[in-house]
């Protein structure tokens, strides 16, 4: 591609005038809505830009708005310290709830009242943009609070970020918070595609959006055609910043970033809740999805003043709207068979609109809900959608019970293959035992090739029916058995598929073992959980020859855990399984953990109650930092219970065990102690 433009200075000056003129009709498209310019203009502005960039490689700059798509998937994401931590928020349900968190801040704060500012609540996936002399630099995810992952690449796709900012001086370094979300029409159009492709698909725009942006390969973030609103200012290394919120997302919105339309100040929680009240029935006809508006004291030095509780900010709050509910006639009780065997009951219900979405069944969580909620075959039900996602039932609507209805019972047979119903003691759920059961077998397949487990591209649920229907796969291992023409035999199976799925195949066989821990599904055992057992023991082999009390000594694993790690690996097909995975030259070690430093190294720490000082959490990350094992559950191995108010059980368990006990003010002094 020629680009008509030979000398070096003169490409410069007009690569930069290009990026220029692209970076003000990209805020006028994605952040204002009010384009200048035709798609045809716009187009021939950035092909122009790409032929200078083509013909003068040294010219391109990592905020040239050609760098939005990246050209080769990132390896992993790196992690990103926060410099000011990203907190979650707490949360009023109704008026009186929004008024006790008005008093309790005019209180702290000594003062009569204040200005709030009432935003969107955006249910999206929160971020952190930094920016350096201008331009994007780095961007995060919230995680943790204190830790996020570098999704910098990926959000470089989103065209609602800008990579420079416009207007005049600005902080050398600073940083804006804002909302990854997806639009109801992308989230729709990006369904309907995984459909055709035989996808699973994405439950709410959230979770699509979070998938989105944790891409390994930025080019599939880019197709997803995410958006952006920025709700604040994070932090500004110099230069003069407005002394209120408000007044920070109108400097914000002048500099280009994509402030939200609908934001308001108001003086009383009266106030507010009339503004919640309008949009309690108005959100359905945005083009996002909101969950509830965000309220924030206005002023930046009070703000500071209030600090924080916990991991909460004082001065903000966020007032939910209520799950969206309505009714109707509950036709059946149906049984889905998970991958451990559990047996979950869901609802059939007569198809209705629920927040703008047809619902036709619903969540029922277990046996004894369903009868604790006196649910029954016939009844007219109250159905919701929890955070206006999942549905779910409420219960039934008792004036409307004729005496038709029917109790539901679990079955004792399961009704996939037939196989005898248990239900364990003190669980709430009923297995079925035959772990042939084709269902089980089928989810088990599912979660082993997912994301998270053994990654396997390409194999989503449909390949996973089609290979277990044509008896090529019988468990998990046998997919390291396949060849590429077994698959090429398969209808509708290309080889550019087929050859996607083997090599991924081939590189599931190098995961972590916490991974393939996390696959092989048992019972109990979560990516967490997995990952502790791997650094803990550093072989499959070692976690299973483990005895019941070793595994007890372990952080984080109780009895339960405990128990069920040791009957799977007791089981007769799990060891074939795992057999025919060694077989197959799978990964089965890890490197294990370094042993813990510090004064309290080796010693294992149970922390129980409500503390008045601190979070549970908080004293935790306290112990560790110290080099304590931090366990789940009182054992004989654990040197100490911290106890704060109302303990419950685990104190009963340490007096039982001689277990010395540690009150709040002993745990101060010893966090003290140097």
């Amino acid at each position: 591609m020629s680009c008509g433009i030979e000398r070096v200075q003169e490409a410069r000056l007009a690569a930069e005038e290009l990026r220029s003129q692209v970076n003000y009709h990209d805020y006028l498209y994605f952040a204002k809505d009010a384009p200048e310019i035709s798609d045809a203009e716009y187009d021939e502005l950035m092909r122009r830009l790409r032929a200078i960039e083509a013909h003068h490689p040294e010219l391109i700059t990592p905020d040239s708005p050609t760098q939005r798509v990246s050209g080769q998937p990132v390896e992993a994401f790196g992690v990103v310290q926060h410099r000011e931590p990203l907190l979650s928020l707490s949360n009023a349900f109704d008026l009186e709830e929004l008024q006790a968190w008005h008093r309790r801040a005019t209180g702290l704060a000594e003062v009569e009242g204040f200005d709030m500012v009432v935003e969107p609540k955006i249910d999206g996936l929160a971020v952190a943009l930094v920016y350096e002399g201008g331009r994007f630099l780095q961007g995060a995810t919230r995680g943790d609070g204190l830790r996020g992952e570098n999704i910098t690449e990926n959000l470089r796709t989103i065209r609602s970020i800008p990579m420079q900012v416009r207007g005049g001086r600005v902080p050398k370094r600073f940083e804006v918070r804002g909302e990854v979300y997806m639009s109801k029409t992308a989230f729709e159009r990006l369904n309907n595609q995984r459909a055709d492709e035989g996808e699973p698909l994405f439950a709410n725009p959230r979770n699509a959006a979070a998938g989105a942006v944790r891409q390994l390969d930025s080019r599939i973030t880019a197709s997803r055609r995410l958006d952006i609103w920025v709700y604040q200012l994070g932090w500004a290394d110099d230069g003069k910043t407005p002394d209120s919120h408000w007044e920070s997302l109108q400097w914000l919105d002048k500099l280009g970033f994509r402030i939200n339309p609908h934001i308001a100040r108001c003086r009383d929680p009266d106030e507010i809740h009339r503004h919640y009240e309008e949009w309690v029935e108005k959100r359905h006809g945005l083009e996002y999805e909101i969950d509830g508006l965000v309220v924030k004291i206005d002023s930046l030095d009070l703000q500071q003043r209030l600090g924080y509780v916990g991991r909460e900010p004082r001065w903000a709050v966020a007032y939910k709207f209520p799950p969206i509910q309505t009714t109707t006639k509950l036709l059946k009780i149906a049984i889905n068979v998970g991958r451990t065997g559990s047996l979950n009951p869901f609802a059939v219900l007569e198809p209705v609109q629920v927040g703008g979405v047809v619902v036709k069944q619903a969540t029922l969580h277990n046996e004894d809900d369903v009868r604790r909620k006196d649910i029954r075959v016939g009844d007219t039900v109250i159905v919701q959608r929890a955070g206006d996602v999942i549905p779910q039932v409420v219960g039934p609507v008792m004036s409307k019970r004729t005496g038709k209805q029917r109790r539901f019972v679990m079955p004792k047979r399961c009704p996939v293959c037939g196989g005898e119903v248990v239900r364990p003691e003190g669980e709430a759920m009923s297995y079925c035992v035959n772990t042939t059961c084709p269902a089980q077998v089928f989810r088990w397949l599912t979660h082993f090739v997912s994301r998270g487990a053994m990654d396997v591209d390409g194999l989503g649920e449909q390949w996973a029916y089609v290979l277990m229907d044509k008896g090529l796969v019988e468990d998990p291992a046998d997919l390291f058995f396949l060849s590429r023409e077994q698959l090429l035999e398969l209808e509708r199976m290309g080889p550019v598929l087929a050859d996607k799925i083997m090599t991924n195949i081939q590189v599931a066989k190098s995961r972590p073992l916490s991974r393939l821990l996390f696959a092989l599904g048992i019972r109990h055992v979560g990516s967490e959980i997995a990952e502790t057992l791997a650094t803990e023991f550093g072989s499959l082999d070692a976690i299973a020859a483990a005895g019941r009390e070793e595994l007890e000594t372990v952080p984080a694993i109780g009895p339960k855990i405990a128990e069920s790690v040791r009957a799977y690996f007791r089981g007769k097909r799990q060891r074939k399984v795992i057999e025919k995975l060694k077989r197959a030259g799978v990964n089965m070690k890890q490197k294990r953990a370094a042993p813990a430093e510090g004064p309290l190294a080796g010693q294992t720490f149970v922390v129980t109650g409500t503390l008045a000082s601190m979070t549970r959490s908080e004293a935790e990350a306290k112990l560790k930092a110290l080099g304590a094992d931090i366990g789940s559950s009182v054992t004989k191995k654990t040197a100490y219970l911290v106890t704060g108010q109302s303990p419950g059980s685990k104190l009963q368990k340490a007096q039982q065990y001689g277990t010395k006990l540690m009150d709040e003010r002993e745990l101060l002094r010893l966090l003290r102690s140097p």
